[in-house]
C-alpha cells in the first residue's frame, strides 16, 4: 500500500505535469499553424491572347508529279537495250530497240509498191488531160496511189513501235528486260518517274472544308527520315467528297530537289490553317482529372482557385484554351502538385517576359 505522502507527492505532481502537456500542444498548433499559413512557391504564367495556327493532321501517300509503267507496244526479241537501272533519262531518249527485219523488208515493199503508183498516176493525169483515157480511170488511180502512201505511213509506225522511248524526263527504275529476250505487250520494262516534284493525297474531313484552301502551307514527315520535315503547299481540292468517309481528297505538291521522296512513301502530313488569335497557356498547367479538366487560378489576395476549361489543339507543349479563362488572368503552371483550393501561393520564378505577351505558336503538333 502507498504511504499517505506517496499519494500526496503524486497527487500535486499531476496537475503540473498536465500543465506541461497543455503547454507543448499548443506550441506545437501554433507551429503547424504557421506552416500552414507559410505561401507555396509556384510558377504562375498570366494569360494573354496569342498568334496561334490551328493544323488537321492525316496520312498521305507520296506520288510522282509523272509516273508511267514502260511497255512495248508489239511482241518482239529485245535488240538493244540503252539505259541502267536508276538512270536520268530526257524526254524522247530511245531505251529499247527491237528486232524488226520483218517491219523493214514491209516497208521497203510498200515504197516501192507506192512509187509504181505514183507514176501510174501522173502519166494517166496527163492522158486525162488531153481528154485520152476517162477522169474515172484516173481517180481510180488516185485511190490506189493514196492507199500504196497509206501502207508506207503504217510500215513506218511498226518501225518506230520497236522502239521504246522516255515519253518525259526522270528517273528510272530497276531494269526489267536484257537483249535477247522476248517481250510482249504486258512485259514491264521499267517504271520512270519524274520525282522533281511530288504529290501527296491525303484525306481532309468533310467539316474542315471550308477552312482549306489552294496554296495553304502543308507540312509532311517520314520515318525514313527521323526529325525531318518537308515543306509544301495545298495544290487541288478534290471536286467531290467520298460518301463513305464523307472526307475530300486533297492534293499537296512538294519540291523534291534531293529525291527524299518517294512515289508510294507513307507520310504523316499537318495541314496549317489561317493564323488566328487564341488563349494559350502552358500544357503543364492543366490538370486533368477523369475527363474534367482544370487548372489553378490566382486570386487578388494571393490564393488558388480551380478554373475549370474547355482545352482546344495541343501542339508544342502549349494548349488553346476555348473556355474557362480570360486575358489578364494569372494561373500556376508549375508545382499544381502541392495545391488545394484557398492555399495561397508566392511567386518562385517568373514563366514568361515581365510584359506577359504569350509566344506565337507555330511549331508542330505533338
Amino acid at each position: 500500500m502507498l504511504s499517505r505522502f506517496g499519494i500526496r507527492a503524486a497527487t500535486v505532481a499531476l496537475p503540473v505535469l498536465l500543465l506541461a502537456a497543455c503547454g507543448k500542444d499548443g506550441q506545437t498548433a501554433k507551429a503547424n499553424g504557421n506552416a500552414a499559413e507559410r505561401p507555396i512557391p509556384v510558377t504562375t504564367y498570366v494569360v494573354q491572347p496569342a498568334a496561334w495556327n490551328d493544323t488537321l493532321q492525316a496520312l498521305g501517300t507520296a506520288k510522282a508529279r509523272e509516273s508511267v509503267t514502260l511497255t512495248a507496244k508489239v511482241s518482239e526479241i529485245v535488240q538493244d537495250v540503252h539505259f541502267e537501272s536508276g538512270q536520268d533519262v530526257a524526254a524522247g531518249q530511245k531505251l529499247v530497240t527491237l528486232k524488226g527485219d520483218a517491219a523493214q523488208a514491209t516497208l521497203v515493199q510498200a515504197e516501192a509498191t507506192f512509187a509504181e503508183a505514183e507514176r501510174l498516176y501522173r502519166r494517166q493525169k496527163e492522158l486525162a488531160d488531153q481528154q485520152l483515157i476517162a477522169r474515172s480511170q484516173l481517180d481510180t488511180q488516185l485511190a490506189l496511189r493514196d492507199a500504196a502512201a497509206a501502207r508506207v505511213r503504217q510500215a513506218r509506225a511498226d518501225i518506230s513501235d520497236r522502239s521504246v522511248r522516255a515519253p518525259f524526263a526522270g528517273v528510272l527504275g530497276i531494269r526489267q528486260v536484257s537483249p535477247g529476250s522476248l517481250i510482249t505487250a504486258n512485259s514491264v520494262i521499267a517504271t520512270l518517274d519524274d520525282i522533281s516534284r511530288m504529290y501527296v493525297d491525303f484525306q481532309v474531313p468533310e467539316a474542315a472544308l471550308a477552312s482549306v484552301g489552294i496554296g495553304d502551307a502543308v507540312t509532311a514527315t517520314s520515318t525514313a527520315y527521323p526529325g525531318q520535315s518537308f515543306e509544301g503547299k495545298v495544290d487541288t481540292i478534290d471536286a467531290r467528297i467520298d460518301t463513305g468517309t464523307r472526307a475530300v481528297t486533297v492534293r499537296a505538291v512538294f519540291p523534291n530537289p534531293d529525291r527524299k521522296l518517294r512515289p508510294g512513301m507513307l507520310l504523316d502530313v499537318r495541314l496549317f490553317r489561317p493564323e488566328r488569335q487564341a488563349l494559350v497557356i502552358p500544357e503543364i498547367a492543366v490538370v486533368q482529372v477523369g475527363r474534367d479538366s482544370f487548372v489553378y487560378r490566382v486570386r487578388p489576395d494571393g490564393s488558388v482557385e480551380q478554373a475549370t476549361i474547355v482545352a482546344g489543339v495541343r501542339r508544342g507543349g502549349r494548349v488553346e484554351i476555348a473556355e474557362g479563362l480570360a486575358a489578364g488572368e494569372r494561373i500556376v503552371v508549375d508545382g499544381t502538385g502541392k495545391l488545394r483550393p484557398g492555399v495561397k501561393v508566392a511567386e518562385a520564378r517568373p514563366a514568361q517576359p515581365a510584359n506577359g505577351t504569350a509566344p506565337a505558336a507555330t511549331d508542330q503538333e505533338g
